[in-house]
């Protein structure tokens, strides 16, 4: 399973950026494989609007299964759940930390957005 997280640096140890759409970057982990890739978001950090769907389509294109993040808004959730992805927000700590937490199953899934739409 390809995690993704809206990463604030570019290694597992790196923090949970609490943004999705105006994220760093993307660090993907697969949890078969212990492998990472980054990818970077800066095309978004300063967008007037759109972020969120424009950051949730780079994801899905990523191949992620799983979108880990601190806050997702109402346009970039259905994006990611029309795509079958699965949400987990309103989370936080390093992204070594979160993988932990997911493989425990202690992380629940999101069925709502947790913020509304252009949230900074």
């Amino acid at each position: 399973m390809k995690l993704a997280f809206a990463a604030a640096g570019k290694t597992l140890s790196s923090s949970l950026d609490q943004r999705f759409g105006r994220c760093p970057g993307f660090l993907v982990y697969n949890t078969e494989t212990n492998e990472t890739s980054y990818t970077d978001n800066s095309q978004n950090l300063n967008a007037a609007q759109g972020a969120g769907i424009q950051a949730a389509t780079h994801v899905v294109n990523m191949g992620a299964d799983c979108v880990l993040c601190g806050h997702c808004g109402p346009k970039a959730f259905r994006t990611l759940k029309a795509a079958g992805i699965q949400v987990i927000c309103g989370v936080e700590g390093t992204i070594q930390d979160l993988v932990k937490k997911f493989e425990q199953g202690a992380l629940t899934s999101a069925e709502v957005p947790n913020v509304e739409g252009h949230w900074m």
